[in-house]
């Protein structure tokens, strides 16, 4: 009943439309409601919290890696290993690994072993090319 006096086909379309409604915005319509109407000033909820502080941001890491980035684990407290797997010229994948103390160490030396590796696979090609 309430759907069609909305004017909405289904819940799914109310939810989506009206859920996102958090305690702020209804402390705040019910001000603003209460100096239209009742030409009353608002007054604050007894009891009412503070705004929590916000929480430190942290970005989401897919689970995988886009592919030609190689991929980095944690081995143990203070060791990282960082592997760049190629497939080469003659089909196969030929594995490297970099070692290091630190994630951010770790993949820097990733970077330069991927453009490494990306040079020798190059030349490969050139002679395979040649022949």
């Amino acid at each position: 009943m309430t759907l069609a006096i909305i004017g909405h086909v289904s819940s799914s379309t109310t939810l989506n439309i009206y859920a996102h409604v958090t305690d702020e915005m209804r402390r705040s319509a019910a001000a603003k409601i209460d100096r239209g109407i009742a030409k009353a000033e608002a007054q604050e909820a007894v009891g009412e919290k503070e705004k929590p502080e916000p929480l430190e941001f942290i970005p989401y890491k897919p689970p995988r890696r886009r592919p030609g980035t190689g991929c980095v684990s944690q081995l143990g407290d203070h060791l990282w290993e960082g592997r760049y797997s190629p497939v080469w010229p003659d089909g196969k994948k030929h594995a490297r690994n970099v070692y290091a103390k630190t994630e951010a160490e770790c993949e820097e030396k990733l970077k330069v072993l991927i453009r490494e590796m990306k040079k020798e696979i190059a030349q490969v090609r050139e002679k395979t090319m040649a022949r």
